[in-house]
């Protein structure tokens, strides 16, 4: 071990005393001592969205939501009564929401997963596991649409994993009313617990107003379970053999047009889940197959560091929340990124099979990832592996480690360990937050000499009138993370943020829901200590008004100092130097609530000894019914730089149809000037059951011809059929 690696264990040894020395005692029971009980069904529930059957009756009920913004325990119209039921294999939950103007309700997406940011919804967010970290979230709005996640964390929620559960709605003339059906075999848990924490929610965009049951005041957060309630009575849920067999099929037909050749072929692949114990599950997939994912979506990128795309891939999406290492690191460094597996320089690598491993043991957090690919043109056949380890100290402080080996190419060999401490509390001064973490890295593999560690600290104050935050990273110059994501090696990086957030409730300033007056100096130096980039971006006027508008105005002064050459655009190669300029951003965008919505974001000024003008737009409408929904996004580039001119365009369509909230058709058109390739995908996706979906797919690609201006010829096809399904003996 080198003497920069025990330097950080030092660094972690350290804050583990000096956390657990000064430790505040845990605090017992639920958030405001709030407890609701599910009660056994004595009978059959049918979810169709009314809330009709007798066992209703006589569930356990939260008579009443409160007021949480904007203006916490102030009485409103909008009452909303929740209530609990549980049987063997389920969990239900009933809501009843009324509204004084039922013809106001708001829907913008009957799609599963879809942005439900300006709709009338509720949802439920619970800790199986016990312990104020991790859990789920489900969410369904009033036009029946389902959204759910998992929650690693406060403000740490991925929405991109699907759980397996159902969620009818019911238009009424005082308002609305939900059915939920959870599975217990969608969770994991512990066998015989009786209680989980609990928070609910009702969001009525067009109040801009949240209800909830439990975290009141306007610092709380949906995700923070330390602020959550109980919900008793389920020791009774089972999760049957623990047993999850989902076979799938597809037929795949191809179209290369530049080799002139068609194919069609079948395929067929396996995923078997099994419960190890009730909170640990795991999961064999074997020729695996993404088909149905979303494609990317497309980026114009004019930095000279590498762009982030998320996660799209339903088998990495599982259990994502529990590979989260550090504190607020986004996407600056992240030792495991699973984009990594099974693509390679934006080209597909075949997965043969792997394993996975989730869940929790007592107070360990356990997710484990074993992937064998196979043989492609960019890639040979390797082994890859990921995992990460956690162990809760108490409710305040998580240490963890992760482990990373393999290279996705086949062509090296290549590791990485981290260690990783983060403490927390939602009763700083009565009910702030207060965040604390430290993380240290290093890697291995290749003979190169250079500092192959990296490690960070961030203290975060993310509260409603103020937030605040300091964050540190050193991240070395030979710190390859092969199966992460790190845009920037050889650089320390310090970064403050501090926002004064008022809401002002009368006077000239009325129609102000609240203001954000943020400033965030950044600076960047090399591993000696000398400047290579430094920001402040400001916001002097950034508002969010009563009825959801959002105006902002920002100045950014910059400075970057470019070592080697920089090619912005195609012909356009800006030289090394030292530049200073500033720029200027004004931005509108209309409440989400309302049918046609509409935003403009334009950044001007100064560019590296030239200018640079950057206009994004987007339109979106929706049908009153929430059926058909329409968006085209754009993006344009003007730059005027000495070493020449360029203009860079990014346009999308995106259209969606939704039959039910089971079944939609959506397409999404995409062009770009970098790549000068026009895209296609549509998508048919239907679930006639819960454990059942079917997929149609089409993508197809243009390459423009050069010979006249927007003229293309097509490039490829793939037209894909795919069905899984889903037993749960």
């Amino acid at each position: 071990m080198g003497r920069s690696w025990r330097r950080l264990a030092s660094i972690f040894g350290a804050l583990a005393a000096v956390t657990l020395s000064s430790l505040a005692a845990p605090v017992a029971g639920a958030a405001g001592g709030r407890e609701v009980t599910a009660v056994g069904a004595a009978g059959p529930v049918r979810v169709d969205g009314v809330l009709d059957e007798p066992v209703w009756e006589s569930a356990g009920v939260i008579p009443e939501l409160s007021q949480q913004a904007p203006r916490p325990g102030e009485p409103t119209a909008f009452r909303t009564e929740v209530r609990f039921l549980v049987d063997q294999g389920n969990l239900y939950v009933g809501f009843t929401c009324t509204d004084p103007d039922p013809s106001r309700l708001a829907a913008h997406t009957m799609q599963r997963d879809g942005d439900m940011t300006g709709d009338d919804s509720v949802a439920i967010a619970v800790d199986p596991f016990g312990d104020g970290r991790n859990g789920y979230v489900f969410r369904v709005n009033v036009a029946g649409a389902r959204l759910d996640g998992l929650i690693a964390g406060p403000d740490a929620t991925s929405l991109d994993w699907d759980g397996i559960w159902e969620a009818k709605t019911r238009r009424t003339a005082t308002g609305w009313t939900a059915e939920l059906r959870i599975p217990a075999q969608t969770l994991r848990f512990a066998a015989g617990q009786d209680a989980w924490g609990l928070e609910v929610e009702r969001f009525i965009p067009r109040r801009r107003t949240t209800l909830r049951w439990s975290g009141t005041t306007l610092d709380s957060k949906f995700d923070d379970f330390k602020r959550a309630g109980i919900l008793r009575g389920l020791s009774g849920l089972k999760q049957g053999l623990g047993l999850s067999v989902s076979p799938f099929g597809l037929g795949r037909l191809t179209n290369d047009f530049d080799a002139g050749r068609r194919t069609l072929e079948g395929g067929a692949g396996l995923d078997v889940g099994y419960n190890v114990t009730p909170q640990l599950n795991a999961v064999l997939t074997l020729r695996t197959d993404f088909a149905e994912t979303e494609v990317d979506t497309r980026q114009i990128n004019l930095t000279r560091f590498p762009l982030f795309f998320p996660e799209k891939r339903s088998f990495f999406l599982e259990g994502s929340n529990l590979f989260q290492f550090g504190l607020g690191l986004g996407t600056d460094f992240i030792p495991f990124y699973s984009r990594r597996v099974g693509l390679v320089a934006g080209q597909i690598v075949p997965l043969d099979g792997g394993v996975k491993l989730l869940g929790r043991a007592g107070a360990f957090g356990v997710a484990i990832l074993d992937v064998q690919t196979g043989s492609s043109d960019v890639a040979t056949r390797t082994n890859l592996f990921a995992g990460r380890f956690t162990y809760d100290v108490d409710r305040h402080l998580r240490l963890g480690t992760v482990v990373t080996r393999g290279d996705p190419q086949g062509l090296a060999q290549a590791s990485l360990a981290g260690l990783d401490a983060v403490w927390q509390t939602s009763t700083l001064q009565g009910d702030k937050d207060l965040r604390v973490g430290l993380w240290g890295a290093r890697s291995g593999g290749g003979t190169a000499p250079g500092q192959r560690t990296g490690w960070g600290l961030r203290v975060d104050y993310p509260n409603d009138l103020w937030n605040a935050s300091a964050d540190f990273k050193d991240l070395g110059d030979r710190l390859n993370p092969t199966l992460g994501f790190l845009p920037r090696p050889g650089v320390r990086s310090y970064d403050l943020y501090a926002a004064f957030q008022p809401r002002p409730e009368r006077g000239l300033f009325s129609w102000v829901r609240q203001f954000f007056f943020e400033v965030e100096p950044n600076l960047v130096t090399d591993l000696s200590g000398e400047t290579e980039s430094f920001r402040v971006f400001m916001a002097p006027f950034n508002v969010r008004t009563q009825s959801g508008e959002h105006l902002e105005a920002n100045w950014a002064p910059e400075y970057e100092r470019l070592d080697a050459p920089f090619e912005v655009a195609a012909g356009v190669v800006i030289p090394p130097g030292r530049y200073h300029f500033s720029r200027f951003r004004i931005e509108a965008q209309s409440s989400d609530h309302r049918p046609l919505r509409a935003g403009a974001t334009v950044w001007f000024g100064g560019f590296y000894g030239g200018t640079l003008t950057q206009v994004t737009t987007y339109v979106t409408w929706t049908s009153p019914a929430a059926h058909l929904q329409a968006e085209i996004d754009g993006e344009n580039d003007y730059g005027s730089l000495p070493e020449g001119r360029f203009i860079t365009r990014l346009w999308q369509l995106r259209g969606v149809y939704s039959l039910s909230p089971d079944a939609a058709l959506s397409a999404n058109v995409q062009y770009d000037t970098e790549s000068k390739n026009l895209g296609v995908n549509g998508r048919l996706r239907w679930s006639p059951r819960p454990e059942t979906e079917l997929f149609l797919v089409w993508n197809r690609g243009w390459r423009e011809t050069g010979d006249a201006l927007y003229r293309f010829e097509p490039q490829t096809e793939q037209i894909v059929l795919k069905l899984r399904w889903t037993f749960r003996p």
